[in-house]
């Protein structure tokens, strides 16, 4: 007899949900565990050093091994009196949230694996000899933290496919459809997530090259364009230079400041872009020069180069 589509799909979760969690048991329980005994004992790295690497894999693991793969283990045993798993799945998807703690933090750990591996050669030496286990299948500890990256869109495959070849009067139709839309929504939230803190970290590291000043930090700003340009002084026909920030409200035009010490930037003007009008000057002896005028004033402003110009204007 062939199973039906449906519950193969269901049995192939189970199988990489079964495989997902050996490997956050070597992420969590050998790699982590091993890394912060050595660190404990002053031998590697600091201890905050491993904790900043491995993020919140201890809660992730421990969901998964003690509530979400034994849930799914019952749901398969008794599959032919009961072909569920929708309800499960509800139950798992607002956990998945946590996920966005460990994406987030992704990239800055493997680079904290790059710097203290080279850093610190017994560091090197223990994760090393980790993946030299048979554990590891000849993986690096960089490839096994991907999978958990990996695992919330592999959820929403699964799911779609499963939602799909699902008879119309199955039983599990209306569980898996809400819990489909539960996955899509978490996937949806963690990039968004990641997106947004990546802004915010961007969007404060130019508050500290401006020195904070009071009126222009606004956490809704989005950062539009920004570099160096000649201001031109038609008084004695010289440049000087100057800096553009332009963001989706405003424009802020700043001088390097001589002195390096707290910000980069000193702010002159500040115009609003409500109102704002720029538009190309042909002047011969300043080339890729523009024009910027707003409320405020008017200032007249050379490119280094014709695309950069069209650029700024545009």
């Amino acid at each position: 007899v062939q199973e039906p589509e449906e519950k193969r799909i269901a049995l192939e979760l189970l199988e990489t949900e079964q495989a997902y969690v050996n490997r956050l048991h070597l992420l969590d329980q050998i790699f982590y565990t091993e890394l912060m005994k050595e660190a404990k004992n002053g031998k590697t790295v600091p201890e905050e050093v491993v904790k900043m690497i491995f993020s919140n894999i201890s809660s992730i693991y421990q969901f998964h091994a003690k509530f979400f793969l034994p849930e799914l283990q019952k749901r398969m045993d008794d599959w032919s009196c009961n072909p569920r798993i929708g309800d499960v799945i509800q139950k798992l998807a607002p956990f998945l949230k946590m996920y966005g703690e460990y994406v987030k933090n992704f990239d800055k750990a493997v680079e904290l694996i790059t710097v203290w591996s080279e850093k610190s050669p017994p560091f090197q030496e223990l994760v090393a000899d980790i993946q030299k286990r048979k554990v590891c299948a000849n993986l690096t500890l960089q490839h096994h933290m991907l999978e958990p990256v990996q695992r919330i869109p592999r959820y929403e495959l699964l799911l779609k496919d499963y939602v799909q070849k699902l008879p119309p009067e199955s039983p599990d139709r209306d569980d898996a459809e809400k819990a489909l839309e539960m996955i899509f929504l978490v996937a949806k939230h963690s990039n968004a997530a990641i997106a947004e803190m990546e802004r915010l970290q961007n969007l404060w590291a130019i508050y500290q090259r401006l020195g904070l000043e009071d009126d222009i930090v606004d956490p809704s700003n989005e950062l539009i364009k920004e570099g160096p340009v000649q201001k031109i002084s038609t008084r004695n026909n010289s440049t000087s230079e100057k800096y553009l920030f332009l963001f989706n409200n405003m424009l802020l035009y700043c001088a390097p400041k001589v002195i390096q010490v707290g910000a980069e930037f000193q702010v002159h003007l500040r115009i609003d872009v409500d109102g704002m009008k720029v538009r190309e000057l042909k002047d011969t002896q300043f080339p890729h020069t523009f024009l910027v005028s707003g409320k405020q004033r008017t200032l007249e402003l050379q490119a280094r180069s014709g695309e950069e110009m069209s650029a700024w204007i545009k």
